[in-house]
This record gives structure tokens, C-alpha cells and sequence, in this order.
């Protein structure tokens, strides 16, 4: 598959442009569990995932993790490029959640062809309202829903991730896209088991009532 048919903006730019990019395009692949980018001072640039899965974290003072989105297929991953946009310093922190393949267009190079084409600017706004949408979103989770709830609809979201209401995913990660601690997500967990939502088994919580976590969500 040519980064051509993955960059919605590709025939909008010019062929110098074009040839400037592909000039400098990286090629890499990460394996699961690989930190790909890592807080602002790292201006690593756009991702475009081929393949695979990414997750973008960010830490509290006391190191606890929560994710703000995920990436999959044909994803563009903007904030692991927020030095492109002035006044923006966003300490993001990106992983792979799958073995991931990805090109990357350094900072350098996007900026200047983004000074450039009015069109990738605007296309560049659209992608930053959207990830700034998405973190909103998740604060007013966090505001406004409680624990269960969100755990409920993280379950969900993860049974259509992984295609299988048995998720192969641990307590402690589970934690870590949430916010919280492991011991809290243990506890709401074996709530859910009493309540025959879930079956847990070590690595892997089976949605066995779907019913009941899409109504408690």
C-alpha cells in the first residue's frame, strides 16, 4: 500500500511538495509494547499507522497513566507533532498496543509544506479540534461518570477492539487506560463477576451479560 492512499491531502499538494515528503518519509515498525513517542520535548512527527495499534498516554506527578485515545489503521497521530503548532506543548506519551506499522513525516518537513498549502493547515486544525474533542470528552468522564460506568464502557469498547467478549487484558492495564489503581479496578471487577456480568480468569475478563454492562454503562 502506497502513504499516497493513507494522506487524504496527498493531491492537494503540489508535486514538489509531494517529492519533499516522500523525500523524508520514515518507514518503521514497533513492536508491542514500544514507546514511539514521549512527552513534548519529543517532536518525533505525524504518524500515518499502516497497521497495528497505538495508544496515547499521559502520566500524573505520581506516574499514574491514563489513555486520552487510541490509533488504529489508517489513524494519523497529530500530538506526537505538537511543536508544529505554536503555543501548544502537549506531554503525550505514545505506545504500541499491537506490533505497529507506521510512517512518519518529521515535524520539520510538515511544518514547512504546512506554511505552505493553506489546505494542509486547515486539514491540520481539523485532526487537532478532533484529538482536543476527544480529551474533553474523556475529562467530562471522568467529572461527571462514575467508576462502574466508565469501567462498564471501557469493557464494551474493548470487546469491539479485540472482536471477543473474552478480553485478553489485565486489571493493572485496565487501570492504566482509566486513571485509577489496580486495586479499584480489582474490586469493580469482582463486583461484576458477583453480579454475573463478567467471568474472570487470570489475563482475561469474559463479558458474559452484555445486556447488563451496556445498561450499567
Amino acid at each position: 500500500m502506497l502513504f499516497a492512499e493513507y494522506f487524504p491531502m496527498w493531491n492537494k499538494l503540489t508535486p514538489a511538495q509531494q517529492d519533499k515528503i516522500t523525500g523524508s518519509l520514515i518507514s518503521r515498525k514497533a513492536e508491542k509494547g514500544a514507546i514511539i513517542h514521549n512527552g513534548s520535548s519529543d517532536c518525533t512527527g505525524l504518524f500515518f499507522i499502516k497497521s497495528g495499534q497505538l495508544r496515547a498516554y499521559i502520566l500524573s506527578d505520581e506516574g499514574r497513566e491514563i489513555t486520552i485515545y487510541r490509533l488504529f489503521d489508517r489513524d494519523i497521530c497529530l500530538l506526537s507533532a505538537s511543536c508544529i503548532i505554536r503555543s501548544i506543548q502537549f506531554e503525550i506519551t505514545v505506545e504500541s498496543e499491537k506490533d505497529t506499522e507506521l510512517w512518519i513525516i518529521p515535524a520539520e518537513i510538515y511544518k514547512q509544506i504546512m506554511a505552505e498549502s493553506a489546505a494542509l493547515a486547515n486539514f491540520t486544525s481539523e485532526i487537532m479540534a478532533t484529538r482536543f474533542s476527544e480529551v474533553m470528552w474523556l475529562i467530562e468522564q471522568i467529572l461527571w461518570k462514575s467508576l462502574d460506568k466508565r469501567v462498564a464502557s471501557f469493557l464494551l469498547e474493548e470487546s469491539v477492539i479485540q472482536n471477543s467478549p473474552k478480553l485478553k487484558i489485565t486489571h493493572e492495564a485496565i487501570a492504566n487506560h482509566l486513571g485509577t489503581h489496580r486495586e479499584v479496578i480489582t474490586r469493580m471487577l469482582h463486583y461484576f463477576q458477583n453480579e454475573k456480568m463478567v467471568i474472570l480468569t487470570r489475563g482475561t475478563v469474559e463479558i458474559i451479560d452484555k445486556r447488563k454492562i451496556s445498561d450499567l454503562s
